[in-house]
């Protein structure tokens, strides 16, 4: 055939949900043949979502995972599917089946493990040696997984010229950053063009735990030019007709090719599978593939926060959440996206005023729940602190107040919180953000409290960014709470500044630092001033216990606090001084 029409099946899974996930793939299956659809991809790990982490050190879920994979092979007929799951052999492997007409054609196992930032594989698989390449008619096609095609001298190459692949499909569970979208595609197109091969990238979609995936399937065709891309932050089929005799007239011009192949042939490791001929094959009228504009900067940020707490609260089994509303910047902003990710019925706002809570706070709560339509609770904790200030009294006599009460506020709003969870069901939503979580300043068992921090990884500057984002849509999050001062309103006349340096210079420092992993004369040399720099980064070092006892929140940042960096509790090293 000269002409494939390929389908790639963005879909958002729920790792675990072997059942619920299986009957995805079937429908986008039934889909996709009635669309005309020659062969459509689905995600890496589609049957047991992604990363299924060590639910892979139990026998039973593997086992099962087989189960589901017979099922979609037995309901698979009339076209070729490409399914990721997990196949068991002398050990278990990241997997890709390859399904034609009913029958399971052949298996790819994943080559390159990655075993960085958010990665464990190694922990899990085994790498695959092999690179199979499958016939369908005229055309053959090349399938591998993920991190293999991140690699110039990886699997791609070895199909494209040892095994004469025109078409690679890539399946992947590809996470997302800020900006990654944009680096994720000029290496697929890239390869295409390197390799003179039409590469089909098929992404996950969906949030599980931390991470987000973006979506973003692509399409490119052999000068890499893109042909197709999906929706982003959404499930999706997209659709192409790959025109496959344009790869062979522009190989025919490409002389380099033949060297290269020479150099790969010697390997061994690249076989044919061929495919039968599937009967009752129709003429389809051509279609024209569709390519989505590409999000701005804070749009693509805030759908990624949006799409991440629906997906934790939902497939985690709730249906409301409660956040402690102060009138300040990060509860509107957590308050806002959980609205527009949940709808407003799913919304509960608790104020909970002190004696220094202003009377401007106390307003701009308010507006915000009329804004967004959300419930309102208020719960006032004057009684309780006075009652902790009486039992305590005698404990602190003769010491002056100081953060102590402070932090008192904090716990005892924490403890409301967690008493409306519990008595309704609620998830609590963490509000603090990622320049807090940084220097420890956020109360632990207070406003760290929560089962779900949405914009634990959002640094101020860029809470600030993407409120004035969501007010270009439709004004929510009132005007003064962009404009006053940031203040935890624990004593009289607190401001931020008090204790921080202001955060337009604490946050470049806090990301040469934390996600940069800059040294103290790196970051001075940036031009700011040694004793911030010090002071910035020792906070940073003393609080990373505070931040293993945080809840998860949603990755946005190449480098979250979590998974992506791991840093001992018990550590003397500093690289700041004593």
């Amino acid at each position: 055939m000269c002409t494939v029409r390929i389908g790639l099946a963005q879909i958002n899974t729920t790792v675990g949900d072997l059942a619920g996930n299986t009957q995805k793939i079937l429908g986008y299956i039934g889909r996709a043949r009635e669309l005309g659809v020659d062969l459509v991809a689905f995600p890496e790990l589609a049957i047991t979502g992604y990363p299924p982490e060590d639910l892979l050190l139990k026998p039973e879920f593997i086992q099962e995972n087989l189960e589901r994979l017979q099922e979609i092979v037995a309901n698979t007929r009339s076209l070729t599917a490409v399914v990721g799951f997990v196949d068991r052999a002398d050990d278990i492997y990241n997997a890709a089946a390859v399904i034609h007409d009913g029958i399971l054609a052949g298996v790819y196992h994943k080559a390159y493990l990655p075993n960085y930032g958010v990665f464990d594989e190694d922990r899990y698989f085994q790498a695959g040696t092999e690179y199979p390449v499958f016939t369908l008619g005229s055309t053959v096609v090349g399938v591998n997984i993920c991190e293999d095609i991140w690699h110039p001298t990886g699997p791609s190459g070895l199909q494209a010229l040892a095994g004469g692949a025109e078409v690679i499909v890539n399946i992947a569970a590809s996470p997302y950053h800020a900006g990654k979208r944009r680096f994720r595609e000029r290496m697929l197109a890239t390869r295409a063009a390197d390799n003179v091969v039409v590469v089909a990238f098929c992404n996950l979609v969906g949030g599980q735990d931390e991470l987000v995936f973006d979506g973003n399937s692509m399409i490119f065709d052999q000068r890499g030019e893109l042909l197709a891309r999906g929706e982003p932050f959404e499930e999706d089929l997209i659709i192409a007709d790959l025109d496959l005799e344009s790869i062979f007239r522009q190989r025919l011009r490409d002389p380099r090719r033949r060297k290269e192949k020479l150099a790969q042939t010697g390997e061994g490791v690249v076989k044919r599978i061929p495919l039968k001929a599937i009967e009752g094959g129709e003429e389809k009228p051509p279609l024209s593939p569709r390519v989505t504009r590409e999000l701005g900067h804070l749009e693509e940020i805030y759908r990624a926060l949006v799409l991440g707490t629906r997906d934790y609260v939902l497939k985690n089994g709730f249906r409301r959440v409660v956040i402690g509303l102060s009138g300040g910047i990060d509860s509107s902003l957590t308050t806002t996206i959980a609205a527009d990710a949940l709808g407003r019925e799913s919304v509960v706002g608790v104020f909970m005023p002190s004696c220094y809570s202003s009377q401007e706070s106390h307003a701009d709560a308010q507006e915000l729940v009329r804004n967004l339509g959300i419930q309102l609770m208020i719960v006032p904790i004057d009684g309780a602190f006075q009652a902790y200030l009486d039992m305590l009294d005698e404990a602190f006599k003769g010491r002056e107040r100081d953060v102590t009460e402070e932090n008192l506020q904090a716990r005892i709003r924490g403890n409301i919180l967690m008493a409306l969870s519990n008595k309704f069901g609620w998830l609590v939503l963490a509000t603090g953000n990622k320049s807090e979580m940084s220097v420890g300043y956020a109360t632990l068992y207070g406003d760290m409290a929560g089962g779900f921090a949405v914009i634990k990884d959002v640094p101020k500057t860029l809470v600030y960014e993407l409120a004035r984002y969501r007010n270009s849509l439709g004004p929510v999050i009132p005007e003064r709470v962009l404009a006053k001062a940031p203040t935890a309103e624990l004593r009289p006349n607190q401001r931020d500044e008090d204790s921080l340096p202001p955060y337009a210079i604490l946050d470049p420092i806090l990301q040469a630092y934390v996600e940069e992993d800059r040294s103290l004369a790196e970051v001075v040399a940036r031009g700011f001033d040694l004793r911030v720099v010090q002071d910035t980064m020792a906070m940073v070092d003393r609080s990373e216990y505070k931040r293993r006892q945080a809840p998860p929140g949603i990755k946005i940042t190449p480098r979250a606090f979590g998974k992506d960096r791991r840093l001992p509790i018990t550590n003397r090293y500093r690289s700041h001084g004593p």
